[in-house]
């Protein structure tokens, strides 16, 4: 190195020193984050929102998410989202859902979890099984399915009537058909047993039970059509239920009389029973009723209901009637169609309690569907005499956090009155 090249060098070198001390001794800002710091504490955030977001127990599904989806869709199509939705597992669920002892009872010799049930009309082609479940239902039940697929009545048909948490369809039982769902449930069934046996249960799941309700097709044989969805869908439910009350195929609710109601249901369990041999099964029946019948109807339907020796009733469908006490304008109310939700508690309720009346002294389960939407409701419709209850029009208001609360406030109720749900059963009665 010469000497003309040593003065550059160490100037340079100068410099340089002079940089690192000054870069190595300047405080950071006050909030400075460095950048992979700031994508971690982001990727934190995000991760801990989705999984608050799919935590079925939070409380922006009620108050935000449901109301935004009520704001941007028709209520047909707000229906079709949901399912979707539950379809592709992009819906909230229970996490560690483990049922108090309180809850469990025991009905058709195997024991639910809990008596919360999803009645029949949210998923009527058995597409959201998994999501329905993992939200703490401890009965779902799909349908109604008829034997062809049909379209039902023309659009619109379903409508929102929120000042009342209430619905009306008059959805005419829009069905995949039999050969549609059923290749569904084998197919849920054998990915199942690929590496699982099988429970005991179609539900898949310990402590919950898998339900197939059962409609008939427009033009449709009003016995033949049973007959075909027995012999398709007894292998795969836990329960057979038989709609004979939907107010939205003519008809329909004729079949309700005795003599037909007994004809029907006698059929039914023949079916049944020819089955057993084949399938090592002998599945529970209920038939679905309406809550618009006085004393002497349902007494006809509890007697028809003893003498073809099936399992149970349901009680109710929706309703026709239009009470006094909805808020919704008249243009909504006055539309055709089976009401749902809150306003049918009342009819619901005393329709099960005389129900309960006449099928006193026999092994008829009675399941209370209508108007529930909290604790105190199902404890109520327990006491009335309901085995388990189901739900549909409050689980689509209140979201998916709705189950969860339920299942805590009837908990909540039945230690404070040091008892269980199977101890309550029918209390009023006695």
């Amino acid at each position: 190195m010469n000497n003309l090249t040593r003065p550059v060098l160490q100037t340079v070198r100068a410099q340089s020193l002079r940089r690192l001390n000054h870069t190595s001794t300047t405080p950071l800002k006050a909030g400075f984050v460095p950048g992979k710091a700031k994508l971690v504490l982001g990727l934190l955030g995000v991760s801990a929102f989705t999984l608050y977001c799919f935590d079925a127990r939070s409380s922006i599904h009620e108050h935000v998410l449901c109301p935004i989806i009520r704001a941007v869709t028709d209520a047909e199509d707000g229906h079709k989202l949901g399912i979707w939705l539950m379809k592709y597992g992009l819906t909230p669920r229970l996490f560690n859902d483990i049922d108090d002892e309180a809850l469990k009872v025991k009905v058709f010799d195997k024991v639910l979890s809990n008596p919360i049930g999803v009645a029949a009309g949210l998923d009527k082609n058995g597409e959201a099984i998994e999501a329905l479940y993992d939200s703490g239902f401890g009965y779902v039940e799909i349908g109604s399915i008829t034997p062809k697929p049909q379209p039902g009545n023309p659009q619109p048909r379903f409508f929102r009537l929120p000042e009342d948490d209430a619905v009306i369809n008059r959805y005419g039982f829009n069905s995949d058909g039999h050969q549609s769902v059923v290749t569904r449930l084998k197919q849920r069934l054998c990915g199942f047993l690929r590496y699982n046996s099988f429970p005991g249960n179609h539900s898949l799941r310990e402590g919950k039970l898998l339900a197939i309700n059962l409609g008939k097709n427009k033009t449709g044989d009003e016995v033949e059509d049973y007959l075909k969805g027995v012999e398709c869908f007894n292998e795969y439910s836990d329960v057979l239920v038989i709609n004979v009350s939907s107010p939205n195929t003519p008809g329909l609710r004729n079949l309700q009389g005795e003599a037909k109601l007994t004809n029907l249901l006698t059929s039914i369990v023949a079916k049944r029973d020819a089955l057993i041999k084949e399938q090592g099964k002998k599945t529970p029946i209920l038939v679905k009723i309406a809550p618009d019948l006085n004393e002497s109807e349902i007494q006809s339907i509890v007697n028809s209901a003893k003498n073809s020796r099936i399992n149970g009733i349901i009680v109710s469908n929706t309703t026709i009637q239009r009470p006094e006490s909805l808020k919704s304008s008249s243009d909504l109310t006055s539309e055709t169609g089976g009401l749902s939700g809150a306003p049918v508690k009342p009819f619901a309720l005393k329709a099960l309690r005389t129900a309960a009346k006449f099928a006193q002294g026999s092994d008829l389960v009675l399941v209370g569907c209508g108007g529930i939407s909290n604790g105190k409701d199902a404890l109520e419709f327990g006491r009335a005499g309901a085995t388990f209850v189901q739900l549909y029009t409050s689980f689509a208001y209140k979201g998916p956090g709705l189950v969860y609360n339920i299942k805590k406030e009837l908990t909540e109720e039945l230690k404070k009155e040091g008892k269980t749900w199977e101890e309550i059963i029918g209390s009023d009665l006695k």
